[in-house]
């Protein structure tokens, strides 16, 4: 689970990501136009750049995974998660039952067998 806070909302990103791209041309480079924004919005270089190159993806200008393909292949790890937990829980509950059920199939000796 992601355990990083959301101190920026979406619309925020968004914009500064679009102030970048809008800019860019004005800043000698992309990272200094990413270094004069993001003092502008209270984030990190870093974390702008992040957001760039995510909206880069997602919009298919750059190679990766999109936000969406990255959501749906965390449900599937969870799911597959829980999946591989129940499948556990059969087999052991099934392994259970069959002892249980050869133990009160096989004959009974009586106390007073010889």
């Amino acid at each position: 689970m992601n355990k990083k806070s959301n101190k920026f909302s979406p619309e925020v990103r968004e914009r500064a990501v679009r102030m970048v791209q809008e800019h860019r041309g004005e800043y000698p480079s992309l990272w200094a136009a990413i270094e004069s924004i993001a003092a502008k919005i209270g984030c990190v270089p870093q974390t702008l750049n992040e957001w760039v190159k995510r909206a880069e993806i997602d919009s298919g200008a750059r190679e990766g995974i999109t936000t969406s393909e990255l959501q749906r292949l965390k449900e599937l790890e969870r799911e597959n998660k829980e999946l591989r937990k129940a499948n556990e829980i059969l087999k052991l509950t099934s392994a259970f039952l069959s002892k249980l059920r050869f133990r009160l199939s096989s004959p009974r000796r009586s106390s007073t067998a010889v």
